[in-house]
């Protein structure tokens, strides 16, 4: 169990995910709890964090959160600044557009190909993730809604057997940013939008093609549409 700030009560702690089903190290685990802070906007581009006030905020020691914010810094998602912390990458719009881009580009094919090509089995394995991520956007626990959705998407993108093409696109969406995800907890509207990944399972399973299509296209455009708005 991850250890407890002092005073702060054990369920104050988010619980730390472990993607794509991979046994991690702690360390990892560590980075990608905060690499999904980072997507959803709750570590901000710009700002300063000390690994002591990161761990406090995790409910994690110090040291895992130093290691694995170093980890980060060599993905160029944070910058390290001498006896302060690190300072959260600033990512650009167009940057931003890019990403979605490239992400559009492969994702959507692929996906679309895996509903001739994937397995129900293994199809519905992934159905527990995509249920977890509706459950995160009800709670509005956007940590372990962005934790649900990488894990989702690696492992559907996983079937298609090509290893390098998921470690791009992993890296795509570590680079992304969600702000628009807070607007849409208090709005009501994220538990709607998580409904989407079951929707794709469905049409994979039912080899329907022409939705999965539709589907991941509009997924897609709400990386720079409503889940990306400032607004």
């Amino acid at each position: 169990m991850p250890a407890q700030p002092s005073g702060s009560p054990a369920a104050a702690a988010p619980a730390l995910p472990v993607l794509g089903g991979k046994r991690s190290s702690y360390r990892e685990r560590v980075a990608d709890a905060l690499r999904a802070a980072l997507i959803a906007g709750e570590l901000r581009a710009g700002e300063v964090y000390s690994a002591p006030t990161l761990a406090s905020r995790f409910g994690v020691s110090a040291t895992p959160v130093r290691e694995a914010m170093l980890d980060l810094a060599k993905e160029g998602l944070v910058d390290a600044v001498p006896n302060k912390g690190f300072r959260v990458t600033e990512v650009s719009e167009k940057q931003l557009d890019e990403y979605t881009h490239v992400r559009a580009l492969i994702e959507i094919p692929t996906t679309v190909e895996l509903a001739r090509t994937a397995s129900p089995v293994s199809l519905e394995a992934l159905r527990p993730a995509a249920r977890e991520i509706v459950t995160a956007a009800s709670a509005g626990d956007l940590i372990a809604y962005v934790e649900a959705d990488t894990r989702f998407h690696l492992g559907l993108l996983a079937l298609s057997g090509n290893a390098h093409l998921v470690e791009v696109v992993a890296d795509l969406r570590g680079r992304s940013r969600l702000y628009g995800l807070t607007a849409l907890v208090e709005a009501g509207r994220l538990t709607a939008s998580a409904q989407e990944h079951l929707d794709l399972l469905d049409a994979l399973v039912a080899r329907d093609e022409r939705a999965v299509r539709e589907i991941m296209t509009r997924h897609i455009g709400h990386v720079r549409g409503m889940w990306a708005s400032h607004g």
